[in-house]
């Protein structure tokens, strides 16, 4: 049987081995608190866009041309639905469709509508490519047109779009597209002259993701 002052030095040993405890568990945590996040791999990022087969938005694009004062402001819509089918539709200041299906680009504009092959304008083809193979999370697209970088993480992720094919790059000089998650937020395109244009896009939900994320809210019925 323990004395008085056994139990009293067992007492505190005890509490000094939990305060040990203590202060490891915390250095663990800190050092796992202070590791940087992995770097966000292309593989990794087209995996996670190419789970979206499909999708709507809005956009706003602000074009800077040189000799104009002011940037050229248009808006509209943007949707596309996996393997290659991708549509802009500009509503402001003047309506304009152009619809992607494959190969085939048709523009329509003032009643009229022409259709051309994206092989016969390789220019329009890359730069139809650094969004359609964006959103649908093709990279073997996007590096035939492109040297590609990817930053960021999931949670914020930008992609760096060098031409680089010589006649591309007479044209264009870069795209850079920035997103989360799943999500297109901005494609800014700088062309080889110096002009520029920068699309904000808001994507909007579809009545299936609003019924799964209603469906996967908590009930809070009493």
């Amino acid at each position: 049987m323990k004395t008085g002052p056994e139990r009293a030095l067992a007492a505190g040993l005890r509490r000094r081995a939990a305060g040990l405890r203590g202060l490891v568990a915390a250095a663990v945590l800190g050092l796992a608190a202070a590791a940087p996040a992995a770097a966000l791999e292309l593989a990794e990022l087209m995996n996670v866009l190419s789970q979206v087969r499909s999708g709507e938005a809005r956009f706003t694009e602000q074009r800077q041309v040189k000799g104009l004062d002011a940037p050229l402001v248009s808006s509209g819509t943007l949707s596309f639905a996996a393997p290659d089918r991708f549509t802009r539709k500009t509503l402001a200041p003047r309506p304009e469709t152009m619809a992607v299906d494959g190969k085939i680009v048709t523009l329509e504009r003032n009643g009229r509508s022409r259709s051309l092959v994206l092989d016969a304008a390789p220019e329009m083809e890359a730069i139809v490519e650094s969004v359609r193979g964006t959103l649908t999370g093709n990279a073997q697209s996007l590096q035939q047109h492109f040297k590609v970088k990817v930053s960021g993480t999931l949670a914020q992720w930008t992609l760096e779009l060098l031409p680089i094919e010589p006649r591309l790059q007479v044209m264009l000089a870069s795209v850079r597209i920035s997103g989360r998650r799943a999500e297109l937020r901005t494609v800014e395109m700088r062309l080889a002259d110096g002009d520029r244009s920068l699309m904000q896009i808001e994507p909007v939900a579809s009545a299936a993701h609003t019924a799964a994320a209603a469906s996967a809210a908590p009930d809070k019925r009493p």
